[in-house]
């Protein structure tokens, strides 16, 4: 996606629409908070209605944080990466990543030590995350009939390194091994 520029006449427009949009919610705000009725906002101290009016900015402003959070949310449901959201917004990729975390969904720790099956020369092996022994183990069946599993004192740190152990297993029970 290529950065896009704002054109003049767009910017006077949408400040057109904020101002529009603001006035209502600064009368309210200032209406409760003060008990004047809304059509005599601008008759108070001009420091009270420029702070009640910064106070409605305010509301604004968390509204289109919630709302800019809502579309990086679905960007990340497309397929967005934080790189071109960050894009999008005029940040790094890091930049978008830690302004919406949530944006792109990664696999908490359970889903990422959820129990597979590597099936390799005929042969199955299993590989399960061990809390005991905080890491990841391995158990299988060669094709020749032979069970096996990882050392009772052993444990991977990822699941890719118990998995190449438990092919090497596979690898020397395969049924058609000479």
């Amino acid at each position: 996606m290529k950065p896009t520029e704002t054109a003049d006449a767009e910017l006077v427009a949408l400040d057109k629409a904020l101002y529009d949009a603001l006035n209502p919610l600064a009368s309210a705000m200032r209406a409760r908070s003060t008990g004047l009725p809304k059509d005599r906002m601008w008759d108070a101290d001009p420091v009270e209605v420029t702070l009640s009016i910064l106070a409605a900015w305010k509301v604004v402003d968390v509204e289109v944080g919630r709302l800019a959070a809502q579309a990086a949310r679905t960007a990340g449901s497309y397929g967005a990466s934080y790189e071109q959201m960050g894009a999008a917004w005029g940040i790094t990729r890091q930049g978008a990543r830690k302004k919406w975390p949530e944006a792109i969904d990664r696999p908490s720790t359970e889903a990422k030590r959820k129990s597979s099956t590597v099936e390799l020369f005929g042969g199955t092996a299993e590989l399960s995350w061990s809390p005991a022994c905080g890491g990841w183990r391995w158990s299988g069946h060669g094709a020749d009939g032979m069970r096996g599993e990882a050392e009772r004192a052993s444990s991977f740190s990822t699941k890719e390194e118990a998995a190449a152990h438990a092919g090497v297993f596979l690898k020397e029970h395969a049924a058609d091994r000479p």
